[in-house]
């Protein structure tokens, strides 16, 4: 049995650290709580914080109040509808507070490769490794990934990588429909910025965003579709995520089937020989 005894200083940062990566967000109290009986937090500091910002010029992304709680879809679709770059679409979502997964992120994950590519690819949502670094599939799926691309030819100065969403989720658990409501906006202005001639996804949850369906991931994968992603449209096909292929070794032979397809694809647009 293990000792019952009190935690020194380095176990409590591994168990707070633990609780993190795991989601935990809300201390549980030995008294019961009635959260209804609370009333709501109220936003008027962060709104005079806001308040004090000087004002952008035109050059400059629009600043942001913080509307964390509540927000509305409508005012991220306007946002990212002002950005006229990508450069301007990063700083936009840098001050962006409404959706609630920035709060618990560490950094935002924007983005990596070139963004002048024909070719783009979509995650779910950046993992431990990816918060902490602050670019998409840097850990061991990224590393997969990394080699299902150069098995066809490509590297990350040929591609472009980005996610549904651009903030772990606590215990990387999947984003909610709220959540994604509020970043779509944002990635369909990155698709239109980056303006790839081809698109894969990585994965069920991104699948199902891009391609705007409940199916599968395994009846969708390798059917190709040409697609409108916000006012952009391009070729596109689903593909495993190199996640779900380290858990399941034996998908990989139809992960490489989707890859082969892929290149067949660029050599018919005429975008590698």
């Amino acid at each position: 049995m293990a000792e019952d005894r009190p935690l020194n200083h380095d176990e409590m940062l591994a168990v707070l650290d633990w609780y993190r990566a795991a989601g935990v967000d809300v201390a549980v109290g030995e008294e019961p709580v009635d959260r209804f009986a609370q009333r709501p937090p109220v936003r008027s500091v962060l709104l005079q914080a806001a308040a004090l910002q000087p004002p952008a010029s035109q050059s400059e992304a629009a600043p942001l109040a913080a509307p964390a709680i509540g927000a509305d879809p409508a005012e991220a679709r306007s946002l990212a509808a002002s950005a006229q770059s990508l450069t301007e679409l990063e700083a936009i979502l840098g001050q962006y507070d409404g959706c609630g997964l920035k709060l618990r992120a560490t950094q935002l994950v924007f983005a990596d490769g070139n963004p002048d590519a024909s070719i783009m690819l979509i995650g779910e949502a950046p993992g431990a490794e990816e918060d902490r670094i602050g670019k998409p599939f840097v850990g061991k799926s990224g590393q997969l990934l990394d080699r299902m691309l150069a098995a066809i030819g490509l590297d990350r100065s040929k591609v472009y990588i980005a996610n549904t969403v651009p903030w772990r989720p606590p215990g990387n658990r999947t984003p909610t429909p709220e959540e994604m409501a509020l970043c779509l906006p944002f990635l369909h202005r990155q698709v239109e910025l980056v303006a790839p001639k081809v698109i894969m996804t990585l994965g069920g949850p991104a699948m199902q965003t891009i391609f705007d369906t409940t199916s599968g991931i395994i009846k969708m994968r390798g059917k190709w579709a040409n697609l409108t992603v916000g006012r952009h449209q391009a070729e596109a096909v689903a593909t495993l995520h190199p996640a779900y292929l380290l858990r399941n070794p034996a998908a990989k032979e139809q992960a490489w089937q989707d890859m082969l397809s892929l290149k067949l694809k660029l050599v018919e647009l005429g975008l590698v020989d």
